[in-house]
């Protein structure tokens, strides 16, 4: 699986100009500067019948160095050592010459078989690995080679004939895409060297293979574009892990442009051509898309030479251009062109990674030899420590029996330790005491629901209530249906008079909980939640109970006619609560106020960030017309610029500045927000709690029930949940299955149910 990091920054593709040596230099048309970096060109255009032409006629192009009058090694040493050498580090990297038909492109790129010191990139750089390879002994190197020729928009295998790929393959080669984001070549043949003279072998039978042709300007043209690519792989020999490396170093021939008055070019070499300058033309396309950076889509599948340079022309790779000039005044325009092409390439940027991979089958043996060598370790030291009966692997059914029966023994009491000898073991014990307190807490859930029951719309309910107060029907309380909640009839509902204060007295509650009075309509009821409709009802005591008969029915009745709480909630923020509840609006408004204000200040950040990309979109199109068509220097050799693109510059200047004003306003503006949220939470916390103790104080706890809460000190009513409270008024005993007294020991059977819920 590939994990390669991608590199902090990207990585600008770097540009050399190589000139052709000759004998007639066109020195008062092509300057370099000392710089070794710069090239001059001054263009004298035809005026022939009398045609007026406004167009600028010098320009200056700025690369990554210059190449004249250098030999071979020289550049070998500029273009390409680099680029071999982190080749075998891991990173991809592209060597490619583009230029005019007959500039040196084949020479730079293989070099010239008369003289060994004639030797062009590919044989250096196939040395170069070699030598590496013999050097770093702490690695283990494998080596694949291929060649690829793409002549008139059909990719040949020039490698194939070695093995009868071809034959095998049915002759059809296929650009894919990987799913790591690069391209490969289906069906194209790798080949495995050992040394540099099995390369060089495959090399010259694949030059051998190459379709060249002749004109006017190129006894020996390259009538295709070839790509020679060395595969590396790498292991390391002192690490244990099961990671290794790969990566592909292209070096690319392309054909050269043609110009078919000069080159005179007929029949087959004339098709040949008009494939070789279109193919030229869609590259040009994917470098100018790839140069600016507003384009999202790039047309790498034009042609079949973009779709296979993919990865390298803008993606994981180190790549380098040569880009091949005459230094001929009859040239001058193709050489123009050469160098509008290498100054857009130089605008192109690449993310050039580590291509690390981690092999499955390796990284399984070494964890399963790891877990082996730890189970040796453990073994010893459990033999050392006189520690007997040590697990590591998974339980079986018998020992999660045993673990089963020893936790059970120990909450019986009858066990008072459980030894502990694996991790396994413990995580076991956990987990069934974990299931021991599930069990316990669903038994404990049943025999509360069989000791407090919900009131529901009973014939028994209404026959009682019939018996105790021979009520008319339609009269207050009267059930509708569901819980047990009066609802008064139309014509007999009251409206609660105005208090005179804003909170009431406690002898106000006492009546109002012994009369009654709090019912609540049929549409507030409908719109409560059940949760807070329900009303728990004492089962009937058996005989001999003692409680008084007078509070208990005090208690039933104060629980049967409680109102709902968006009634009560309304009451309270007017009266008891009307002071936080106040507090809280005036929160909320500020809050609000700061939204507003936050929201506008966004808006007006966003519409500068726009402007400001606008601007800078601009500048950057100003400035690669500059680059790509040459530019006007001053005296002091500083670029001139135009008065549009000077005012957009002072422009952006100052809307750069009204950004960072209102920034800082807007983070002001949010920690206003934040701070104001903090206190609309705390006023509405605060506004609930009270609401919650104020409302069970008043309507639901009977008055046994809040006696135990004065007695008890702190707790009031409204912080422990309203079924528990409950509880603390009960003192009958609940009966035990036979599995929870196993479980809970002798002792719990004077467990009462009370005790489980009591509040420290």
């Amino acid at each position: 699986m590939p994990k390669g990091v991608m590199s902090a920054h990207g990585s600008e593709v770097k540009v050399y100009v190589r000139t052709k040596p000759t004998a007639c230099f066109a020195q008062e048309l092509i300057e370099y500067v000392p710089d070794k970096q710069t090239v001059n060109v001054r263009y004298r255009r035809d005026t022939k019948k009398g045609v007026v032409n406004n167009q600028m006629s010098s320009w200056s192009f700025r690369l990554s160095g210059v190449l004249h009058n250098v030999s071979q090694e020289e550049v070998y040493q500029s273009v390409a050592r680099s680029v071999v050498l982190r080749a075998l580090e891991g990173y991809n990297g592209t060597i490619m010459c583009f230029g005019q038909t007959g500039a040196g492109k084949t020479y730079t790129m293989t070099g010239a078989t008369e003289s060994y010191r004639q030797r062009g990139i590919i044989p250096r750089a196939i040395q170069e690995v070699f030598r590496e390879v013999e050097q770093r002994v702490d690695h283990t190197f494998s080596v694949h080679l291929s060649f690829l020729e793409i002549y008139n928009e059909t990719l040949v295998d020039l490698l194939a004939s070695i093995k009868g790929v071809r034959a095998a393959q049915g002759g059809a080669l296929v650009v894919v895409e990987e799913p790591g984001g690069g391209v490969s070549v289906k069906g194209l043949s790798l080949h495995l060297v050992h040394n540099e003279e099995e390369a060089l072998n495959l090399l010259f039978e694949g030059e051998m293979n190459r379709i060249i042709g002749e004109h006017a300007l190129n006894k020996n043209s390259s009538r295709s574009h070839c790509i020679f690519t060395i595969h590396i792989e790498s292991r390391s020999r002192t690490l244990s892990n099961a990671s290794y490396v790969t990566s592909k170093l292209n070096l690319v021939d392309l054909a050269g442009s043609e110009r078919l008055s000069k080159t005179g070019s007929e029949g087959q070499v004339q098709r040949e051509a008009l494939y070789i300058n279109r193919s030229l033309s869609f590259l040009e396309q994917a470098i100018i898309a790839l140069a600016d950076r507003r384009r999202e889509h790039v047309p790498f599948r034009q042609s079949k030479l973009t779709h296979a340079l993919k990865d390298s022309l803008g993606g994981n790779c180190n790549t380098v251009l040569v880009a091949n000039i005459y230094g001929e005044a009859a040239q001058i325009e193709e050489t123009l062109s050469t160098l509008r092409f290498a100054a857009r390439m130089k605008c192109v940027h690449t993310e050039p990674s580590v291509n690390e991979h981690v092999d499955p089958a390796l990284q399984i043996r070494r964890l399963q030899k790891e877990v082996q060598l730890l189970k040796q370790e453990l073994s010893i030291h459990d033999t050392l420590a006189n520690r007997v009966g040590a697990m590591y692997e998974n339980l079986s059914e018998s020992q999660v029996e045993e673990i089963n029966s020893q936790v059970q023994k120990y909450l019986a009491g009858t066990l008072d330790e459980i030894t502990i000898v694996s991790i396994r073991q413990i995580q076991e014990v956990f987990a069934q005491f974990k299931k021991a307190v599930q069990e316990q807490e669903k038994w404990i859930k049943e025999h509360l629901s069989q000791g407090y029951s919900l009131v529901e719309n009973t014939q028994s309910n209404l026959s009682s209530s019939a018996a105790k107060g021979q009520e008319p029907a339609g009269a207050v309380g009267e059930v509708e249906g569901g819980f047990g909640l009066g609802v008064a009839a139309p014509s007999q509902r009251h409206a609660r008079p105005p208090s005179p204060s804003k909170s009431k007295g406690k002898k106000g509650k006492e009546n109002n909980r012994k009369d009654g009075a709090g019912t609540s309509g049929p549409a507030e009821g409908a719109a409560v939640k059940q949760r807070e409709t329900e009303v728990f009802t004492p089962i009937a005591e058996p005989e001999g109970t003692e409680a008084p008969h007078m509070s208990r029915e005090g208690a039933k009745k104060k629980r049967d006619t409680p109102p709902s709480k968006i009634e009560a909630f309304e009451d309270f923020k007017m009266e008891q609560g009307s002071e936080i509840n106040r507090i809280l609006k005036e929160n909320k408004a500020v809050l609000l106020e700061r939204l507003d204000q936050l929201h506008k200040l966004t808006q007006a950040i966003n519409s500068m960030k726009w402007d400001i990309d606008c601007m800078s979109s601009e500048l950057q199109l100003h400035k690669e017309q500059r680059q790509s068509q040459g530019q006007f220097l001053s005296a002091e050799g500083e670029p001139v610029l135009e008065e549009a693109e000077l005012s957009l510059i002072m422009s952006l200047r100052e809307m750069k500045d009204r950004y960072r004003q209102t920034y800082e306003e807007l983070l002001s503006t949010k920690a206003e927000v934040r701070y104001c949220q903090h206190l609309v939470d705390q006023c509405r916390t605060r506004l609930l709690t009270e609401f919650e103790s104020w409302y069970n104080e008043s309507f639901l706890l009977p008055d046994e029930v809040q006696d135990i809460f004065r007695e008890g000190g702190p707790i009031r009513p409204g912080l422990i949940p309203l079924d528990k409270a409950l509880t603390l008024r009960g003192s009958r005993p609940v009966p035990h299955s036979p599995d929870s007294r196993r479980n809970m020991g002798a002792g719990t059977n004077k467990l009462k149910l009370p005790a489980i819920f009591s509040v420290t």
